[in-house]
């Protein structure tokens, strides 16, 4: 087990941790946590490419642990009504279909390639930028409702285009048009 794995397992093990802090109020400690997951996240990354640190394994756990906070994180704070629950089912509807087609497709045997899309990049950004708004709002009193109200939207528009990219994907994938285009 290599240090980033290491690192990339310490933030799966912090999902619970940060559901546990939400749900009892304490949102400022929950945003301090989220933010060493971030950085955790960056500092595993650094290590793996830098030092030659790269796995199988990590290849796996990291998006793992970075989906297992995140989807975490947005069906909590819609649970205490700190999101839209619209906005939590588009976010978790979108990630399971990623994760049933992705399934789907290596089920079958069509050669594709899994790169994430440019937009869906995007959309874990926005994703990871409005969850820290809204901790921060509800723990650190930081007044950002205009910001979170506009990640909210951003959130919305960049889940619904990367789950349609990714739709598109497979079915050519699926067609043999294009495989992975």
């Amino acid at each position: 087990m290599s240090l980033p794995n290491l690192i990339t397992l310490g933030r799966l093990l912090c999902v619970p941790i940060a559901i546990w802090l939400v749900l009892l109020d304490h949102f400022a400690a929950a945003f301090w946590l989220f933010i060493a997951a971030g950085l955790s996240d960056a500092v595993d990354g650094f290590i793996a490419k830098h030092f030659d640190q790269r796995s199988e394994l990590g290849a796996l756990l990291d998006p793992i642990a970075d989906k297992a906070l995140l989807v975490s994180m947005y069906v909590t704070l819609g649970l205490a009504k700190h999101l839209p629950v619209w906005l939590v089912i588009l976010v978790v509807f979108r990630d399971a279909l990623i994760v049933g087609g992705f399934l789907l497709v290596a089920a079958l045997g069509h050669p594709m390639r899994w790169e994430p899309l440019l937009v869906s990049k995007l959309n874990t950004a926005l994703q990871i930028a409005l969850v820290g708004v809204v901790l921060a709002s509800l723990g650190l009193a930081v007044a950002v409702e205009g910001l979170a109200a506009l990640l909210i939207y951003a959130v919305a528009a960049t889940t619904t285009i990367s789950g349609a990219g990714y739709l598109v994907r497979w079915t050519r994938a699926l067609a043999g048009a294009g495989a992975g285009s």
